[in-house]
């Protein structure tokens, strides 16, 4: 198109140069008398605009490329784009999990939820706590206890502050045979003795929270003594001479030790009922039921991405129950709602690997005549036994579930045959105010 325009321009100049000449000719004869001569008139020169039009049109046609073939560089670039994309996406998802390990969720979203959060109870004080709140609230009721109790504050504290059971439990070895020694030879003031610096009672002993304050809540003083050999004095906690009766106080107080356990809060199965609903079988679970880190999450999302492939494929039984137990992992907690022949409905909350023992024990504690025998019934026809030793997780039933419960029929026919009908199923407490399920 360039060298169009090119030639365009060569032909205006060449007609504007007027009539052609012979090169013999004598360009200064001039034109006989009477004869007019032709002259070509001189193309009037483009205007403004046009000239501005042409050169924006040669700008077009200049920066116009031809489509360039897909190379391999191509190929590359676009991966390198995807996985900084799903990078991207990943580190989204990361936030979004952690503002869910923190439980923040705003309170119109927790509206929505089929149950506001997971809580607990307080052995210790009968306090109810969010999830959050748990662990640093059963420290602080432990500390609280030393004012009362030391010996007993100290061995709550050995057993729930450390999380390794078996340096626990090496730890209370070492002390419980400082005791038997110190009880066995009460007069030897060597037993009497522990140096801090001694290196089985750094390793083993001082590294575990609550061991020095044992020592100290049964008698031992520290004191710096002299050591042998030494112009220092070193750290060392010594007991006083114990008479008989002090001596068989220790030996409890041992024993205190080796039984005791750790503390930890009691879930609040959050027993409600409600009035008969057609959206029983709808449950918006709080993030509190979920047990997956930022790392486990993102393998959700790319679990996910790769379902429509997994179900295309012939799978055997042995992926399908992997599948499953991966699945029964991702949650802690389980909401389990009982239709009841009323159709009320009874809903509480409990741990995945809860037995189903424990299931029927919870609606027994919730119905006016708990002693008569009932029978639960799981999605599917699936017939759940109170005797059994399965889990909920074992069951399907997490992290949510629906049951239908009926009476035994046999029980129910004598009751009515002798004329006697309970007016409701459920204690009067829970049938006070029932909501309906939106």
């Amino acid at each position: 198109m360039k060298k169009f325009f090119e030639d365009i321009k060569k032909d205006i100049k060449f007609k504007s140069a007027g009539p052609g000449k012979k090169l013999t000719e004598d360009t200064s004869t001039k034109a006989p008398a009477g004869q007019t001569v032709n002259q070509a008139k001189p193309r009037a020169a483009p205007t403004e605009s046009t000239q501005r039009a042409g050169a924006a049109a040669l700008a077009r046609i200049e920066q116009q490329h031809k489509p360039r073939p897909y190379t391999s560089q191509d190929a590359i670039r676009n991966q390198v784009k995807r996985e900084l994309e799903a990078e991207a996406a990943a580190t989204t998802v990361e936030h979004k999990i952690t503002d869910i390990e923190g439980t923040h969720v705003p309170e119109n979203v927790a509206a929505c939820f089929s149950v506001s959060g997971v809580y607990f109870i307080c052995p210790l004080t009968g306090e109810t706590l969010k999830k959050s709140e748990r662990e640093t609230h059963v420290k602080e009721a432990i500390l609280l206890r030393f004012s009362e109790n030391p010996v007993e504050a100290s061995v709550m504290m050995m057993h729930t502050f450390n999380k390794d059971r078996e340096k626990v439990k090496g730890a209370i070895d070492i002390i419980s045979k400082y005791i038997d020694n110190i009880c066995k030879n009460p007069t030897e003031e060597k037993y009497r003795k522990i140096k801090v610096s001694n290196k089985v009672f750094q390793e083993k002993v001082s590294v575990i929270e609550g061991s020095r304050e044992f020592l100290q809540a049964v008698g031992f003083e520290s004191t710096m003594l002299p050591v042998d050999g030494q112009e220092n004095t070193e750290e060392f906690l010594v007991l006083a001479e114990q008479d008989a009766a002090a001596l068989e106080q220790l030996k409890i107080k041992k024993e205190q030790l080796q039984n005791g356990e750790p503390i930890r809060a009691k879930l609040d199965r959050q027993a409600k009922a409600f009035r008969p609903s057609q959206h029983a079988t709808r449950f918006e679970l709080p993030p509190d039921f979920y047990n997956l880190t930022a790392e486990e999450l993102k393998r959700e999302q790319q679990h996910k991405s790769d379902l429509v492939e997994r179900n295309a494929m012939l799978r055997t039984k042995a992926m399908r129950e992997k599948d499953e137990q991966r699945e029964r992992r991702k949650y802690n907690y389980a909401l389990i709602r009982v239709r009841l022949p009323d159709g009320n409905i009874l809903q509480g909350t409990f741990w995945a690997w809860d037995k189903l023992a424990v299931l029927y024990q919870f609606v027994r504690d919730s119905l006016e005549n708990g002693w008569q025998p009932f029978e639960l019934v799981a999605p599917g026809s699936q017939k759940l036994k109170d005797d059994e030793e399965l889990a909920l997780n074992e069951c399907n039933l997490v992290p949510a579930a629906l049951l239908t419960f009926s009476w035994d029929a046999a029980v129910q026919a004598d009751i009515a045959a002798a004329g006697g009908q309970s007016s409701s199923l459920l204690k009067p407490e829970l049938l006070e105010n029932l909501p309906t399920l939106s």
